[in-house]
């Protein structure tokens, strides 16, 4: 039984380590994403704040990874322009659209006031 669970694990990995390495987008998230907890991080912003900004990229990165899953899904299914398949894969990079619009949304609400504040000490005091 511990053979199949580190099995799933593996392959869970494997499936990760694939969307990382064949996926631009994917890479552009975990970065931006990586970007964006250090400076809140830098920022001193609260747990809560730091809780909210990781569930939204963790929102954004798993949207990307079901985004692939359907497109090689659908590549498996028919390489001919089909507007059904085509209609799939843009329903499902809007999801990840709508993730990522979320993710800015949440970043602003967390980030905004202290970079707000620091932009001003650093450019606006005198």
């Amino acid at each position: 039984m511990i053979y199949k669970v580190f099995l799933s694990l593996k392959n869970a990995c494997n499936g990760l380590k694939y969307c990382f390495l064949t996926q631009r987008n994917m890479v552009i998230h975990a970065v931006i994403g990586t970007i964006v907890l250090v400076a809140a991080l830098l920022l001193q912003v609260s747990l809560t704040g730091m809780l909210l900004l990781f569930t939204a990229i963790m929102f954004v990165l798993t949207a990307e990874a079901f985004n692939t899953a359907l497109e090689q899904t659908i590549d498996l299914i028919t390489r001919e322009r089909n507007l059904l398949a085509q209609n799939a894969k843009d329903i499902s990079s809007g999801a990840v659209l709508l993730t990522s619009l979320f993710a800015v949304v949440i970043g602003l609400f967390i980030l905004g006031p202290p970079l707000w504040f620091l932009f001003k000490e650093l450019f606006l005091s005198h």
